[in-house]
């Protein structure tokens, strides 16, 4: 089987150098871009994969390339980028963005990063193909068609987050641990998965939560991890 093809959008010449050969090495396949339009017209024309993207771009803010993307496409977005204040990562991750890799990176991270991506698509379209719906107060999760609600409204879910819910769902009432959880989305448990993990779990909950301060559905338990209450 081909693997995947990759867009490296990313201006900085050096690092697009050291992600092109290390993707090379792999026997991935690849295109490049240097400015937000090129990849913008490139992931409409060619239908990449996984979309590497850095949000320093000379042209665009690379939040607004995956604004732009996600208009018309689901595919894979991961950031690389040096800014790593959790502002930024919550506005890549609120605009679509999947997973969120801050530079300097390790070659072998972000080849774990690309296979996770791949099982966790693999998994999530056998996913559509079977299962039950779950119901939780005014929470509902369609296993099988791979969507959410909340009420009559359906979600709006990045990739990982409706990972991350239907994680929760499955272990309804029981607490899952930082690593169990990382383990089952990213398959590890670096540094940047705890990080990002509290991101992701953030941007979830505003999607859940009527407000910060009256956790309905995911309740955090401090040194832990997380669990989703059953909702009467």
């Amino acid at each position: 089987m081909n693997k995947p093809l990759i867009l490296v959008v990313e201006d900085d010449a050096p690092i697009r150098n050291l992600i092109v050969t290390t993707l090379k090495i792999h026997q991935y396949r690849y295109l490049t871009a240097a400015r937000g339009e090129d990849a913008i017209m490139q992931a409409a024309s060619h239908n990449p994969d996984i979309v590497l993207l850095d949000l320093g771009l000379p042209d665009l803010d690379g939040v607004e390339v995956i604004r732009r993307i996600r208009s018309w496409s689901n595919l894979p977005i991961i950031v690389i980028s040096a800014r790593s204040n959790d502002t930024d990562k919550i506005e890549a991750l609120d605009n679509g963005a999947d997973d969120y890799l801050t530079k300097p990176f390790s070659v072998e991270e972000l080849l774990a990063r690309l296979r996770v991506t791949q099982r966790r698509l693999a998994l999530l379209q056998d996913r559509e193909n079977s299962g039950p719906i779950f119901h939780n107060g005014s929470l509902t999760v369609d296993y099988r068609g791979g969507c959410a609600y909340l009420g009559e409204e359906p979600l709006k879910l990045t990739p990982i987050e409706y990972k991350l819910l239907c994680l929760l769902a499955r272990n309804v009432g029981k607490v899952l641990t930082h690593s169990y959880i990382t383990k089952e989305i990213w398959g590890s448990s670096w540094d940047n998965d705890i990080a990002s993990l509290r991101v992701f779990m953030a941007t979830l909950r505003k999607k859940l939560e009527k407000g910060p301060d009256a956790p309905q559905y995911i309740q955090t338990h401090i040194g832990v991890g997380y669990r989703m209450i059953r909702v009467e």
